[in-house]
Formats: C-alpha cells, structure tokens, sequence
C-alpha cells in the first residue's frame, strides 16, 4: 500500500508542484519555511531544542495550535528539562504557536510528505515521540517514525463525519497507517466509534475530551477584553452583532441582517471576521456596495487611525477574532451558511456567548450538541431565520445574560484534557534513568 501511496505521489507531484508554485508566485503564500518544508533545517532554528525526552509535536494550522498549546504546557509541567519542538504547515498557524505556545522550545514547518524528506527531517529532530494534535496522517512520516522507533501518540483525535467518509472509502488503505499509532486520544466516543471502525484496536483507543476548552478558557480574560475594547473604541453597554470565520456568500446575507438590526437598534456595531483574510478587500467591497460608507479594517487601527463613527469593522489580520468575540452581544458562526462544514463556535462559547449558525455543521457536530444542549448554539437555515433570532435574543435581555452564564459553566465543566492527553504521551516514553 506505501508503495502504491508513492507511486501516486510521484505521478501527481508536478501538478502540485506547479499548483502551490503559481500560488507562491500570485500572492506569496508558502514561500515562509520552504526549506524547512523540504526537511532543510539550519542549525540556528534547532538551537534551543536540546533536553530530554525529546518531543516533537504537529498541529497543522491555527485550530490544531489552540487544542496543542495546553497539552504542551501540560508536557513542560511534566518534564520540565524535555526539548519540545513544534511543527506547523501554515504560516497563520506559525504566527499564532509562536505567540501562545511558550513552552516549546523551536518551531518548525512540517516537512512534505515525501519520502526522503521526511527521513531526513525526523534524522535532524531524532525525536523520541511523536504527538499528532487532531488527525493529520502522513503515510511516509509515519512509516518512518515506526521504522527508527520513534513512538507515535495522536492526541485531541477527531474524525468529523464527513472526514470519515472519506477515510471509510479507503479503509483497507488507512488501516495500516492507524496500526502504526502507538496510542489513540480521541475527543469524543463518537470519534471513538469511528477510528474503532476503521480498525483501531480498543486498547489503544482513549476518550480524553477536547484540549481545545483549556486552552480556551485560560485565554478569555477581562484583561483581553478591556484591551480589544480600548482599541476598538467600544464602550460598554453598545451592541455588537460579530460574524466570525465568515466564507463567500455569507457576507452579504450577515450586511442585509445588519441592515435590519439597525432599524430597532441603530447603536449596533457589526465586526466580519472573514475565514480567510486574503478576502477582506472582497468583504470592504461588498460592504460599500450595500451603501455602508462608515467601515474601518484593523490593520488601519493598527497603523494609527481611530475608529469614531465607523459602524463596521473589518477584522483583516490574523489571531484577533478570539479577543473580538468577547466584545459580542450577539455572534454568527461562519462556513455553516454555505456547505463548508463549519467553523469552531467553541472560541464565542467560551466568552458565553450565544451563537448562531448555519445548517452545514457537519465538522462540528459534537460541538454543536453541547451548545444546543446549553441552550446557546442556535441554527438558522438562512438570513431570515438568523435575523428573527437575534431580534428574539435582544428582546430578553436577561435570559440572553443566562445563556451566556450556562455556556461559561459548560466550558468550565469540559477542562482537564490536556493534562489527560499529557499523562497518555506519558506512558509511551521510557522512564527517566536515575
């Protein structure tokens, strides 16, 4: 099956190459850590990685690094005199691990997923452990890990059922990769159920819980919001109406809403937080198309200009939309309007906010239990629906302040897991010699 995996690879290797070189030549994405994505790493970038055991930790993007932050700091509590270095494969997740993970030692881009590449990456970091955060399979990495002894533990597992899907397809295929995984440290029992189906062993299968929620609940702070309210000029008590992690085609079904929400509430203050912020021109566009001439990106707030009467706030850098939800009367939760499978409410619900969102949840779905559950996750099928909702959440102000305090306790009661994710990597290392 390798072989076949390699063969595939090689033949689809120029269409990659020529696909990822066009985008690093159009807009200059990829060009960070290119030769540390070919496992070229200068002796400077694993200076400080010295220490044992050695750890080597993957989280592939901004919401992998959230659920690796706290399991990183649990691993320092635990072994205090560990090198700790942290792979990411996008340069919006390096930005973020590099301002919230400060208990790792070095930072690094993983490695492409060819053979000799990454042999000669795990031969420069010679862990003794590797930590998948979520599931992010690489066929080579792996077979490598497992052909020099290097342990393999996947903590914060998750197999969302869409993802499943197209793991199930290729069963027979995957099955070799999982059994190469030393432990499982799956978030829920449904994500249990699913590795279990595709042939993971049950003593190697834990439900651990979401790490996501300490990491989470350390961040939301009063200090923080006072901090992004300063900047943003909101004071306390005006509305806010915040769509996070927006996709195209909800922007202008968020601009209409707001539209109407004026006309009850002409204070309101609205804040578009688009997924992908290459796409915040597209977003100031259509918000001057649809006649609001009072916007302001953050990057201007950034370079000095004041927000004053601006009612819209575009949010057009990274790592600012988990401070911006604290500011949120009420929030909309993008990818969900469109079949993007959601976007992570868990960020507003850990400020206990209530949350609204679309039917196309299906990356999210546990999530979105809980926050049912709680009374704060609340779907809408359309522009209408998200708009009733929120003129009924604003008409009883006293039990949107009760939702809120709901969420806030059901955060409090998900927190631990990172520690448990700490004590499961553990157990795959060999004692401390005396």
């Amino acid at each position: 099956m390798l072989l076949i995996y390699n063969i595939l690879l090689w033949l689809a290797f120029p269409f990659i190459a020529l696909y990822y070189g066009t985008k690093m030549l159009l807009t200059g994405k990829y060009k960070k850590g290119l030769r540390q994505r070919f496992g070229l790493f200068s002796p400077e970038v694993l200076t400080g990685a010295k220490g044992s055991p050695r750890i080597w930790v993957h989280a592939v993007s901004v919401g992998e690094v959230t659920a690796a932050a706290p399991i990183i700091a649990s691993l320092r509590e635990q072994f205090p005199d560990a090198s700790i270095v942290l792979s990411i494969a996008t340069e919006t997740g390096q930005e973020m691990a590099r301002r919230i993970v400060t208990a790792a030692n070095a930072f690094i881009y993983y490695p492409i997923d060819i053979s000799f590449v990454a042999r000669k990456a795990i031969d420069q970091v010679l862990p003794d452990i590797f930590v998948l955060v979520e599931t992010e399979l690489w066929p080579n990495f792996i077979w490598h890990c497992r052909s020099r002894g290097v342990k393999i533990v996947m903590t914060n597992g998750r197999l969302s059922p869409r993802s499943y899907r197209k793991y199930a397809l290729t069963r027979f295929f995957w099955k070799g990769i999982l059994d190469a995984v030393d432990e499982v440290g799956a978030i829920s029992e449904a994500d249990a159920e699913r590795f279990r189906s595709l042939g993971v062993s049950e003593s190697r299968l834990h439900v651990l819980g979401n790490a996501k929620y300490d990491s989470l609940a350390a961040k939301a702070s009063s200090a923080v919001q006072e901090e992004i309210s300063l900047r943003l000029n909101i004071r306390p008590g005006e509305h806010v109406f915040i769509a996070g992690s927006t996709h195209e085609g909800e922007e202008v079904i968020i601009l209409d809403v707001y539209r109407e929400l004026l006309k009850t509430w002409p204070d309101f203050k609205l804040i578009i937080v688009p997924r992908h912020i290459e796409r915040a021109h597209a977003v100031l566009a259509l918000a001057d198309d649809a006649g609001f001439g009072g916007r302001i990106t953050m990057t201007e707030i950034a370079g000095g200009k004041k927000r004053r009467d601006e009612r819209i706030i575009i949010v057009d850098v990274i790592g600012e939309l988990f401070k911006a939800y604290s500011l949120a009367t009420v929030v909309f939760c993008g990818g969900s309007l469109v079949p993007k499978g959601g976007q992570n409410i868990l960020e507003a619900a850990a400020w206990g906010k209530v949350v609204f969102y679309g039917p196309f949840m299906d990356d999210f779905l546990e999530e979105k239990a809980m926050l049912e559950e709680a009374g704060t996750g609340i779907p809408v099928r359309n522009g209408v629906e998200l708009l009733a909702g929120i003129v009924k959440m604003m008409a009883d102000p006293d039990g949107l302040a009760g939702r809120g305090e709901r969420c806030r306790r059901m955060i409090a009661a998900n927190m631990g897991a990172s520690r448990r994710y700490a004590e499961l990597i553990k157990t795959c290392l060999p004692p401390p010699i005396i």
